[in-house]
């Protein structure tokens, strides 16, 4: 630095100032640029450099670009203070910027402190600092600043009016997202893409599914990350089939958009949720043909999407395609042993990702803590437990929590579960406690189900599935007089219950029915091979339980009653539609009761069939009259 003022003091003024940054001006010397850079402020800052230099504006903005320490940005604010360049439009974006956006140097305080000593700020010093505020964790400020930028008179662009919404996003705020809205048909900014799919992200996320596609229709030219917007609301408002049928309206002839990767993440997680194994099949061969296999989150989401639809062979068969399996791959194929009743083959699974050197996380637990529960292995269940925590420094959280308790109820150690509950250290939620209470139903404890209920309801978190665990408790123990108090009760609160609800895939199209659907197109002959196929199971030796219906009717409206089942109207469809051999897949948003349990065993042996039904607990699959949960779940 010393000869470079040695040179200054050799140099006309004129030229003092290129040939004092020439030597700093590699690229590969960013640091000694900077150092230049604050060493020519310094000489201005003294008057031995001319005012006004042209070029100075230019050297203040890369010494800008290229400070990587805060101590700098001051020196930089220091001297445009001095000389009044805090005024000039260009230089205060780039300093706020460097403030406000630019990750390690980010100081919200700091740069609206600096947004305040702008005298005259235009519309993008307000976008730079709502953008900000709408990333930090004062959200609510993005939407301050946007509504003092209106109020002096200074007109909102698009992108003012998108990190707007995104704040609003943040914080779930509608009325505030609508106010936004407004403006946006004000100002006439309606046909900008990228703030119409902020707002459909708004409206999603605050369950205005409606609106959200209003919005949707208004696009006039939709991108993928529009329709993967509009794929993602219909997931999270529970129109997954709507979501499912998007992925081929994008690519018609109208639209002629190109589904991406991440609509493809998305549409595995609606088929997951669906039990929607043919359209996931479909997507799967998408995701080879565009050259996605190699993307490890699609790989991942693969193997959940197999292993939620029982069909953990294709799940297994992706996993062992992978090249680089994580932690997260590892997880997925142990929690998909799981949830299928393979809790020793996930325990295995555990043992050979330790043996690759992957550690175990959170999630990875979870899994085997759910496997042990769903396969019977106690001791098993308790050491992972253990292990967890003295091994793996793992602090339990309530889910692991909530799967040790499941462990033990299902196990028949209710009091023992009941004590873990009472005594762990994070305080239990809603979950926990309706887990043990479904541990109470299957073992007719009628005492600690009430007890059970006492908690729930001091949480103030109880719904009408407890209420109905808890008619189920009292009417296998026979007190119908109890039964008949909480269905008063129910009424007294109008508490609704959930109709069963089960669903079939034939040929990617999913079919619905709930008990006593009379709905369907194929009505009559849906009923009619019902009729027949419990004519066959009865001569097989099929006797209904009578025990799994909870009104106090006598025997024959029950056999009634019982038959109609949303998961025995799905069967029915599945034998009338596809032919003789076909494996058959259920899902059914409600735990599968005694009776249909029953059924589908001796089903799977008359009819020669394999059945996979996924109730809200579990898989179960269903083969030459045994299910793979061995009659425990």
């Amino acid at each position: 630095m010393g000869e470079v003022l040695k040179r200054r003091t050799q140099t006309p003024n004129g030229a003092c100032l290129v040939l004092m940054l020439k030597p700093f001006c590699s690229r590969r010397n960013q640091t000694s640029f900077a150092a230049a850079t604050f060493t020519l402020i310094h000489l201005h800052h003294y008057n031995t450099i001319p005012q006004p230099y042209p070029h100075h504006k230019y050297s203040v903005i890369s010494a800008i670009k290229s400070s990587s320490h805060k101590t700098h940005l001051l020196q930089i604010h220091a001297h445009i203070l001095t000389t009044t360049l805090i005024q000039h439009p260009t230089i205060s974006l780039h300093f706020l910027s460097r403030l406000a956006l630019s990750g390690p140097l980010q100081d919200p305080t700091y740069s609206h402190r600096f947004f305040d000593q702008i005298s005259n700020p235009f519309v993008f010093h307000y976008n730079t600092m709502i953008r900000a505020y709408s990333l930090s964790d004062s959200p609510q400020k993005a939407l301050f600043l946007y509504r003092d930028m209106r109020r002096k008179g200074i007109a909102s662009d698009p992108l003012s009016s998108s990190f707007a919404v995104k704040s609003c996003i943040r914080f779930l705020y509608l009325f505030g997202g609508l106010q936004v809205h407004c403006n946006v048909l004000k100002e006439g900014h309606q046909s900008d893409t990228l703030l119409l799919t902020s707002l459909m992200d708004l409206y999603s996320q605050c369950q205005r599914c409606d609106d959200a596609s209003k919005v949707f229709d208004e696009i006039p030219q939709k991108d993928t990350v529009a329709w993967n917007v509009m794929i993602s609301c219909c997931i999270r408002n529970n129109r997954t089939r709507d979501a499912l049928s998007l992925f081929d309206v994008m690519q018609t002839e109208s639209y002629q958009c190109e589904p991406d990767n991440v609509t493809c993440l998305l549409l595995l997680q609606a088929c997951a949720r669906l039990n929607a194994l043919e359209f996931g099949e479909r997507i799967h061969s998408y995701i080879t043909e565009r050259g996605y296999g190699g993307v490890l989150n699609l790989s991942n989401s693969l193997i959940s999407m197999y292993s939620r639809c029982g069909c953990l062979d294709k799940a297994y068969e992706v996993f062992m395609g992978m090249e680089n399996k994580t932690v997260i791959s590892w997880s997925a194929m142990i929690s998909g042993l799981a949830v299928n009743g393979y809790g020793r083959e996930a325990i295995e699974a555990f043992e050979e990702m330790q043996r690759n050197g992957i550690r175990p996380d959170d999630h990875t637990f979870t899994g085997i803590l759910s496997g042990c529960s769903h396969s019977r292995l106690l001791d098993e269940g308790m050491s992972f437990f253990d292990r967890m925590i003295s091994e793996f420094r793992i602090t339990p959280a309530i889910h692991h929590y909530g799967c040790m308790v499941d462990l033990f109820g299902r196990a028949g150690l209710l009091d023992k579960a009941y004590q873990l509950i009472t005594s762990m250290e994070v305080k239990p939620d809603s979950t926990v406690w309706r887990t043990l209470l479904g541990a109470c139903r299957i073992h007719g404890d009628v005492a600690l189900g009430e007890r059970v209920i006492g908690h729930l309801i001091e949480l103030k978190a109880q719904e009408a599935g407890d209420y109905v665990l808890l008619l189920n408790i009292y009417s296998s123990a026979g007190q119908w007089e109890k039964v008949a108090e909480v269905r008063k009760l129910m009424r007294e609160k109008s508490i609704q219950t959930t109709p069963g609800c089960s669903t079939i895939e034939l040929k990617g199209v999913v079919h619905e029915f709930v008990v006593d659907d009379i709905s369907h197109s194929k009505m009559v002959e849906l009923y009619h091979t019902l009729d027949e196929i419990n004519k066959q199971l009865k001569i097989a030796g099929y006797v209904v339980e009578l025990s799994s219906e909870l009104h106090k009717i006598d025997d024959k409206e029950k056999c009634y009653a019982l038959s109609y089942h949303s998961e025995k109207l799905a069967i029915a469809f599945g034998v009338l539609a596809t032919p003789p051999g076909t494996t058959l897949r259920v899902a059914s948003n409600l735990r599968v009761c005694v009776d249909c349990h029953n059924f589908l065993k001796l089903f799977s042996a008359v009819y020669n069939r394999d059945v996979t039904l996924r109730d809200h607990k579990r898989f179960h699959h269903f083969r030459g009259g045994q299910c793979s949960c061995s009659d425990y779940w």
